[in-house]
Parts: structure tokens; C-alpha cells; sequence
């Protein structure tokens, strides 16, 4: 029998996109910040509602500007998941820093933070929670030991565009934040990112850093008569075709939102009736509000997870698994060390599956993931 084909991911395509495009090409300014980048620049700002918004070529180039923005320094260390991708270590290992990776709840995949004070040293520097999911982390406790620490706070919200936590934005809640608009985020220019800056003291040096470390910021706005090198920086910014392709996926933010929990919401309702108790489902604390960015459930070990994803990929279903956790990789074991026990990462790291999702997914297709994830796993049960 012939089955339908299910990929994991189909990258939204708004439909404005081509004709921002002719008319960045057309305006005789290609490089970055022109028009659509402000655009887009203001859109983050006035619906997310922080200080600063700066676009970037990807979300890793927002971390990296974080670690410039916050000075970390050979030696000094930065608290974050092991269930991360490997930029947001990366970032911080590129100045010197040490990644310190601690467990996650093992309800929302995200950093535990009752287990972050345990881990400060006098080299602590910065706390760096990673929304997973677009699920919110404990960002009050997180707030509450960042200032008793006087550490930073820079919010790794590369899946959490439009995710509220206690009706705050996040990503706009650390002094610092950070998005990204890689094809498989909500909203995508194939590859493009952006800067929060919610402490206003970075904002002025941001533009520096971003700019290659020079003035030209202040050279534009006429504040000075020539620019020069004054910072370290390099070259974050993306080009205004990458600015209009986005700009056409911001507009649609909203409704890519709304599409995407719904989808969501089936997986969660019917998921819960074809397989009690054979798969952990996500959980979403009360005072969050997600963005519908992904579905996984959480199997029984690597085993059964890899006989699923044969099991699904047999029925022409896509389904991935996600992190290694840091901790145990050939990078993190050189450049990183954890800070304390990790027993819920490993389990995540073993047995976290993902499901097909985007905006736009046919109910008839949702209804042949569900159907289908409920056969293999009472095949493997």
C-alpha cells in the first residue's frame, strides 16, 4: 500500500514576499538597513513592545552579539540547558566563557530554575534560558536570582516569537533576547535573526558592535563627520532582500500564530485518547502562552524512540528527534561543564520525538499523524 507523505515542516509562504523583494532590488540599497529592515525593526518593537529591536543575518548572530554585549571574558561562566542547540554555547564559548549546563524541568523541557542558584560561581556572568518550544521559562525566579547575583540575563527565544509569559513577550523580559528566523520557526526568511535590547544601556554600543565595531551608526544619523573603528564588532547585519522576505512574514505573524496552536491543540486533544500513559505529552504552565512552534512527546529511551521514527517513517510520516544534550557532546565535554546532576536532559536527550507540524496543516493530515502515532505506539507499548 502506497502511504501519503508527511514531511515534518513546510516553510510558510505569505505571498508578499516576491514583491518586497523586486522592490528591494529596485531601490538601489541592498545591504543592510534600508527601508525594509527598519520595518521590520519597528514591527518587533511595537508588538513586542521593547526598547530596541535589531535584525540579524540568523538567531546565532544575536547570541554572539549578546556575548559581546555582555563582556564575557576568557574564563568567566554563563548558566544555561544542556538541551539547547549548540549555538547558544557557542556564542559564549567564542569569547572565552564557559557554558555551565544545568537540567530541565522535565515537564516543559526547559531550564529548571531551582537548580540555577546551585550552579553560580564568583565567574558567573550571565544566565542564558532557552524558551523551548515557545513555552515560557520560570522567568520570575530567573529575574529574582539574576539581580540578587547581579548577573545578566539574556533570553535565548529562538522558537518563541509571539509567546507570552505572565502576558510579557518573551524574549523581551532578560536584558538581553534573541529570535530567530530560520525556515523552521514560525516566521522565516531562510535564515535571519534578531536582537532584543530591553536594558536601554546596551542600545547605543549594540549598534556599534553590529557594525562592525565602528561609528557608522552615528555617522548616519549626523552626529558625527567621519566613523571609525571604536568597539569590537562584526558584520550582523542582513541584507534588505532578507529584510523584505521577512517583513511579508512578520505581517502574517499573528495569523501563523492562531493556525499553529490549533494544529497544536488537536495533537494535544486526540493524542491523549489514541495513547494514555505510552508517551509524555507538552505541558504548558498556566501563567504561559504558547506559539504552537512544535509537538513532541517524550518515549520510554533511545530504543523505542528509533523503532517510532522507523515505525512512522514505514507509514510516509516524518518524525525527528531533537537535542544531544551539550553536556555529553565532543564539544561541550572540551569547552563546557555541568552544573550539577542532569538526569532530565538525558531522558529528553533519549526520548524526545517531534511531530510534524506547520501552518496550514490539513486536518485530514493531522487526523493521519495522530492515527498513526497511536498504532506504532501500541505496536511498541
Amino acid at each position: 500500500m502506497k502511504h501519503v507523505r508527511v514531511p515534518f515542516n513546510r516553510p510558510y509562504v505569505a505571498g508578499r514576499e516576491m514583491g518586497y523583494i523586486r522592490e528591494a532590488l529596485h531601490s538601489g540599497h541592498r545591504h543592510g538597513d534600508g527601508a525594509f529592515t527598519q520595518q521590520c525593526h519597528s514591527w518587533l518593537e511595537k508588538t513586542l513592545g521593547c526598547p530596541k529591536a535589531l535584525l540579524t543575518p540568523s538567531g546565532t548572530a544575536a547570541l554572539e552579539m549578546a556575548a559581546i554585549l555582555a563582556d564575557i571574558m576568557p574564563g568567566d561562566e554563563v548558566i544555561m540547558p544542556s538541551f539547547t542547540f549548540s549555538s547558544t554555547a557557542n556564542a559564549f564559548v567564542l569569547r572565552g566563557g564557559t557554558p555551565v549546563f544545568v537540567d530541565i524541568d522535565p515537564r516543559t523541557q526547559n531550564i529548571d530554575a531551582s537548580k540555577i542558584e546551585e550552579a553560580i560561581t564568583d565567574r558567573t556572568r550571565a544566565v542564558v534560558p532557552v524558551h523551548y518550544a515557545g513555552v515560557g521559562c520560570d522567568m520570575d525566579v530567573i529575574m529574582s536570582i539574576a539581580q540578587r547575583y547581579k548577573l545578566l540575563v539574556i533570553e535565548d527565544a529562538a522558537q518563541a516569537l509571539l509567546a507570552r509569559y505572565r502576558g510579557r513577550y518573551l524574549g523581551t523580559i532578560g536584558h538581553l533576547g534573541t529570535l530567530s528566523f530560520h525556515d523552521s520557526k514560525n516566521c522565516s526568511a531562510g535564515e535571519a535573526g534578531a536582537l532584543l535590547i530591553n536594558d536601554p544601556r546596551f542600545i547605543e554600543r549594540a549598534e556599534v558592535v553590529r557594525e562592525k565595531g565602528t561609528s557608522r551608526p552615528q555617522f548616519v544619523r549626523g552626529e558625527v563627520d567621519k566613523y571609525t573603528w571604536i568597539d569590537v564588532g562584526s558584520s550582523y547585519l542582513p541584507s534588505e532582500v532578507t529584510a523584505a522576505f521577512l517583513l511579508a512574514q512578520l505581517e502574517e505573524a499573528d495569523a501563523t500564530k492562531t493556525k499553529r496552536v490549533a494544529a497544536w491543540n488537536v495533537y494535544e486533544e486526540r493524542l491523549g485518547e489514541v495513547s494514555p500513559g505510552l508517551a509524555r505529552r507538552p505541558y504548558v504552565p498556566p501563567e504561559c502562552e504558547h506559539n504552537g512552534h512544535l509537538f513532541y512527546l517524550v518515549l520510554a529511551g533511545e530504543a523505542i524512540r528509533r523503532s517510532f521514527i522507523a515505525g512512522m517513517e514505514q507509514r510516509g510520516i516524518v518524525t525527528l528527534f531533537h537535542y544531544v544534550p551539550l553536556h555529553n557532546s565532543v564539544a561541550g565535554l572540551r569547552y563546557g561543564r555541568p552544573g550539577g546532576v542532569l538526569t532530565a536532559t538525558e531522558v529528553a536527550g533519549r526520548g524526545l520525538v517531534r511531530l510534524p507540524l506547520w501552518r496550514d496543516m490539513p486536518f485530514s493530515l493531522l487526523e493521519l499523524v495522530i492515527t498513526e502515532t497511536g498504532a506504532v505506539l501500541s505496536s511498541l507499548g
